[in-house]
């Protein structure tokens, strides 16, 4: 159930937003070693974001999956960041990540929880 919401007002070109949840979603499947029919990946470009007193490009991002490793999140951090540099030129210091683990009966699929 991992879930990676990329919200970024850096420009996308129509046809490189498949590309690029493609990409995000093989590397959150490798990161956290779930298989990739599990993952969710949205993009949400937007033109109103403001980081730091200034609008260029940035990215707040949210991963979420059950068992998030918290000792991971550094490493997850990086990786994430390096995707959005190479996918996006968003810089590293552009950008913010929230983790969550929810609980397992607070995440539905299919019509049940985890």
């Amino acid at each position: 159930m991992p879930t990676l919401i990329i919200k970024t007002n850096a420009a996308i070109a129509s046809d490189a937003a498949d590309s690029i949840i493609k990409r995000a979603s093989a590397r959150v499947a490798d990161l956290l070693g779930k298989p990739e029919r599990y993952v969710m990946v949205i993009l949400e470009p937007t033109s109103t974001m403001c980081f730091g007193g200034e609008t260029s490009p940035l990215a707040f991002l949210e991963l979420k999956s059950l068992g998030l490793p918290e000792q991971r999140t550094p490493e997850l951090s990086a990786a994430l960041c390096d995707l959005l540099q190479e996918a996006l030129s968003v810089p590293p210091e552009r950008v913010y990540i929230e983790f969550a683990s929810p609980p397992r009966h607070l995440f539905g699929f299919d019509g049940r929880t985890f």
